[in-house]
């Protein structure tokens, strides 16, 4: 059986930073209103941290673990739950209006709606450049196997 990824040492360290990429790039998407981030960036490192696992482990563990139809079906969910949150300001008096109570200046929940609108938007920024990601792979490894066929080595 061939083994799928990188050296054993690699792996291990993948399972340790992983972790720690994608926390912070929660902790980006969460913090956006209060510092520079939001959820775009949040999802890119998000995205970044899935692609890690793939380059170490290699394609075919990581699609056991997140398939391409399950990275689409994130990256939908995250643009009906940023739609929701838009369609919920309709029904207090406009599109994109806060309907949330107002907090404490500089506290996590004192911008209304855009904390959750930047989490919506982590997840789908996240899941459709980690699917993206896949597609090339996916093409990348097709090609590399069909023009290696037709070589004499």
């Amino acid at each position: 059986m061939k083994e799928h990824g990188m050296s054993l040492p690699v792996k291990r360290i993948t399972r340790i930073t992983v972790a720690l990429i994608f926390f912070y790039g929660l902790y980006i998407a969460i913090h956006g209103h209060l510092s520079p981030g939001g959820g775009f960036a949040g999802g890119v490192i998000f995205a970044l941290s899935m692609i890690h696992i793939v380059l170490a482990f290699g394609r075919e563990n990581t699609m056991k673990v997140l398939s391409g139809a399950a990275a689409s079906m994130l990256e939908s969910a995250g643009a009906l739950a940023f739609l929701l949150i838009a369609l919920g300001g309709v029904f207090a008096g406009a599109f994109f209006l806060n309907f949330l109570p107002e907090g404490e200046p500089f506290s996590l929940f004192s911008a209304g709606t855009i904390v959750f609108s930047n989490m919506a938007i982590f997840v789908k920024v996240g899941a459709g450049l980690f699917a993206v990601f896949l597609v090339m792979a996916l093409l990348r490894t097709d090609d590399s196997v069909q023009n290696n066929e037709g070589e004499d080595r």
